[in-house]
């Protein structure tokens, strides 16, 4: 797995101050409010909003706030139109990166994101110029202290999953998207709660960053991180663990 995932594990961990908080809640509603208005306002028949649904909840955002979000979603209430945005691009020392947003100025969107990388070493590139990299995947977390990993394979691996790794402190569960929802259905069945799910963008190689490079490549990550336009980060770099504990 890409050093980038456990960059993401690693950052998600650490203690939240209220203004990280409130961007990581303003990021959930604009995917519940778009998961709705493109799936219809009920969890249980928009597999969509369900997991966006099931990730605010995961971290403690109030049920008011989902609610409302819902309703912008179906236009009971009035909301920002977002557009959901993919941009495409280069970081130091070659790695791809996948760039998942959601705007409603897209202008506004593509300057930030263009400044973000130039000033951090990296560049703009055009569509479909990485997404080849990539597949998409689902990923499910379980926390690695409270179960075995012969009984997470079990659990997963006869539910539908390709692999299980530990990372983290956590072990990670990846799928086909054609069995996501079935393999986290498969191990609440087998008693085995997981943290989070959600859908990636995995690299199908990775590029190994390593000293000046890494910093440099962790900067241009938490700078895309910090927009608020920006939803999810996905690169192909398998990042030097010393530089990442040294980081975080």
């Amino acid at each position: 797995m890409a050093g980038h995932n456990k960059w993401s594990q690693i950052k998600r961990k650490k203690a939240v101050n209220d203004q990280r908080r409130g961007k990581m809640f303003s990021k959930l509603i604009r995917e519940i409010t778009v998961a709705s208005r493109e799936g219809g306002g009920e969890p249980d028949y928009n597999p969509r909003l369900r997991l966006a649904v099931d990730t605010a909840k995961a971290e403690n955002m109030p049920v008011d706030n989902i609610d409302r979000a819902i309703k912008r979603g179906t236009g009971e209430l009035e909301g920002a139109n977002y557009d959901e945005v993919i941009y495409e691009g280069y970081a130091p020392g070659g790695v791809a990166l996948y760039i998942e947003a959601m705007t409603d100025n897209q202008n506004r969107t593509v300057q930030e994101i263009r400044h973000t990388l130039e000033k951090n070493g990296g560049n703009l590139g055009t569509d479909g110029s990485v997404a080849w990299q990539f597949d998409r995947k689902g990923q499910i977390f379980v926390d690695a202290n409270q179960y075995t990993e012969d009984a997470v394979i079990e659990a997963g691996v006869e539910a539908g999953a390709e692999d299980v790794v530990e990372q983290a402190g956590e072990w990670v569960i990846t799928t086909p998207l054609s069995s996501f929802h079935e393999v986290q259905n498969g191990l609440k069945e087998r008693g085995v709660e997981f943290s989070r799910a959600e859908l990636a963008m995995l690299a199908k190689n990775e590029v190994a960053v390593e000293g000046a490079e890494a910093e440099r490549l962790l900067r241009l990550l938490d700078a895309l991180d910090e927009l608020d336009d920006v939803q999810k980060v996905h690169s192909n770099a398998d990042i030097d663990d010393e530089v990442l504990v040294e980081a975080m």
